[in-house]
């Protein structure tokens, strides 16, 4: 009897010790705090992904749109809870990095990547992923009901036919917005790009403060004219709205999803993970399978639906310019057409 009950007591502290040993093991998961502006349906899919390699390492997203993180970053400063900024402008990621924010690191295999879309400092503080473009939505319904012809130009759009059907990213909120109006001046200076915007400015029926949200209001037929970005259009279209996505002949402003790791991150060997891992080359096919430009080289293949041609009306994008003029281009944009925004979500 004695016996039993001994057996009985070294099972349960047996299982006891188990149970501990599981329960640590959950423990010990870190959490990693990830800054990002990538599309929230994307997200889900990539942390599988990640975590599919380190089980031990737990993804917490903290996400907005690219100029409202941005500016959440930069008001944070030195006490930002990130441990990485992910899938934000590398226009956003020369501010950070201007502000003392970043942490020089090598991504194990970054040497793979096209270099024009690495930082050229040594260490790099921050490294490109993929490219996302500028692109209007055209909702082909809409037009038809409203006979509206199909843009072909940026100009097109200040066309009074247009008036009242076209909506756009406020570039304060919205990364999408920024480079399209950094992309005006770079292309035609700023007497020129104000004079467009003027005019276009005319025919918008709002400011959203969403890169992607004009591209989905028009796929809805809410307007009939999304100034927004490629991916967008095109994988609305895949799901049956009727909209063509235009690359305007001018040319298209694009910028490129970047992350790099905070200075001091509380869990630093995490995001060095993350970071390693979102330079590998299957993560590259991952961004593939929406963006049709992505850093690694040779391996992108066509994405359905997007513009013909769009990679070559890529404008010569000078992202330090873009970072050292944002602020008195965000101010000057927004004084003069800010009150046709959309209210802010409290």
């Amino acid at each position: 009897m004695r016996e039993l009950r001994h057996r009985r007591f070294f099972i349960s502290v047996l299982g006891a010790a188990v149970a501990g040993s599981l329960l640590a093991g959950v423990a010990k998961a870190e959490e990693l705090i990830v800054y990002t502006a990538v599309e929230p349906e994307e997200l889900n899919g990539f942390a599988k992904a990640f975590q599919a390699k380190h089980p031990d390492i737990e993804i917490k997203w903290v996400r907005d749109s690219t100029g409202i993180m941005t500016a959440k970053l930069l008001a944070e400063g030195k006490n930002t809870k990130a441990d990485i900024v992910w899938g934000l402008a590398a226009t956003s990621l020369l501010l950070l990095k201007d502000a003392g924010m970043l942490e020089p690191y090598a991504p194990k295999g970054v040497e793979k990547l096209d270099q024009k879309y690495v930082d050229p400092a040594d260490p790099p503080s921050w490294v490109g992923q993929r490219a996302w473009i500028a692109s209007i939505c055209f909702n082909t319904a809409e037009a038809k009901r409203h006979n509206l012809p199909a843009p072909t130009s940026w100009a097109d759009l200040t066309k009074p036919v247009y008036k009242g059907h076209i909506v756009m990213p406020n570039p304060n909120s919205s990364g999408t917005g920024f480079l399209d109006v950094s992309s005006w001046i770079q292309m035609w200076g700023e007497e020129k790009a104000w004079q467009f915007m003027d005019g276009l400015h005319k025919n918008i029926g709002v400011y959203t403060h969403s890169g992607s949200k004009p591209c989905k209001m028009a796929g809805k037929g809410e307007f009939a004219v999304g100034v927004s970005f490629a991916y967008k259009g095109a994988q609305l279209k895949a799901k049956g709205a009727p909209l063509e996505t235009i690359a305007p002949k001018e040319g298209v402003g694009w910028d490129l999803e970047s992350f790099g790791v905070i200075k001091g991150a509380k869990n630093m060997a995490a995001a060095k993970a993350f970071a390693d891992w979102s330079v590998a080359k299957d993560t590259n096919v991952m961004y593939n399978e929406a963006y049709a430009v992505v850093a690694y080289p040779g391996i992108a293949k066509p994405v359905k639906y997007f513009p013909k041609g769009l990679e070559g009306k890529m404008i010569e994008n000078d992202f330090a310019w873009a970072a050292k003029n944002r602020k008195a281009i965000l101010k000057t944009w927004q004084d003069r057409y800010g009150a046709k925004s959309e209210p802010k979500k409290k």
